[in-house]
């Protein structure tokens, strides 16, 4: 084992958004061991290296799902934006199967409406925990605002006349049956991937921006075998790098289709799974 790659949302991260003491450990105790840690997430830059960085974590990152990939100290290595013709025929669909849209770009993230961003965010986090902090949610929202990394527009066609790279589009519903015929619209597209990171999401990407494709290659670059490479994950975004992996590893609440793919499933999100996970794999090392 050299390389580990890990997943965020539901694998590295808890419940409440974060990196717990005990993953934390695992991964400077393999960092220690001469075993490098890359992150893969479909998360942007800006919301992956906030936890990262609470957890005092200095790791690379493979960013929404590899349209963007950083080296340890947050510098850009690899771009794949999406064609833009493609992007706006997502757009239509969109609006009229009344699926919300956002567009991850290399300024922040877009949306046509402040308060469907809002709303969705914390129906998605109502439908996915009953129990779930909304005044957390709305906080975070409000963040991300002051920041300037969310962002608002009337029309999308602007962003591309500027010239601006387009690396994912998020599209959002509580209604499965649009979201699967947006899905069903361009599932069969060669230049687009499409996946999910969650019941209510989508996420397209161009073909090339594949957790597994970006895995891959940066294992190259380091002299790596896949056979040599663990990855660690819940979810249908990270199915490219679970079945490109030496060793791959489920969540205990991953989707019961990543657990058939994988070849060890560990604890859960909120059991230290990745801490657990990498233990045991550092015992036979």
């Amino acid at each position: 084992m050299k390389l580990i790659a890990i997943d965020m949302d539901g694998t590295l991260l808890n419940s409440a958004g974060r990196v717990t003491a005990e993953n934390e450990a695992a991964i400077k105790q393999a960092q220690a061991q001469g075993i490098e840690v890359v992150i893969a997430t479909g998360r942007t830059y800006y919301t992956a290296s906030g936890p990262l960085r609470e957890a005092d974590l200095r790791v690379p990152i493979i960013c929404l799902n590899g349209a963007d990939v950083r080296d340890q100290d947050g510098r850009q290595l690899t771009r794949i934006p999406l064609d833009a013709s493609l992007f706006l025929e997502v757009d239509q669909a969109c609006q009229e199967h009344g699926v919300h849209l956002e567009v991850c770009t290399n300024e922040g993230i877009y949306s046509k409406s402040k308060e469907k961003s809002l709303q969705i965010r914390l129906d998605i986090a109502q439908s996915a925990n009953e129990q779930a902090d909304e005044g957390r949610v709305r906080r975070q929202f409000a963040d991300y605002i002051a920041s300037g990394y969310l962002r608002w527009t009337d029309h999308f066609q602007p962003l591309l006349d500027r010239g601006i790279d387009i690396y994912k589009l998020l599209l959002f519903s509580l209604d499965q049956e649009a979201l699967a015929h947006v899905k069903h619209t361009f599932i069969a597209c060669e230049a687009l991937c499409v996946t999910s990171s969650a019941h209510h999401n989508l996420e397209i990407n161009h073909r090339d921006a594949q957790k597994g494709i970006a895995l891959e290659r940066w294992a190259a670059k380091r002299g790596i075998d896949m056979s040599e490479v663990v990855a660690i994950g819940d979810n249908l975004n990270d199915l490219s790098m679970l079945q490109k992996a030496g060793r791959s590893v489920a969540m205990g609440n991953a989707e019961e289709e990543v657990k058939r793919i994988c070849h060890w499933v560990t604890k859960t999100n909120n059991e230290h799974g990745v801490a657990y996970a990498i233990r045991e794999m550092l015992q036979n090392v």
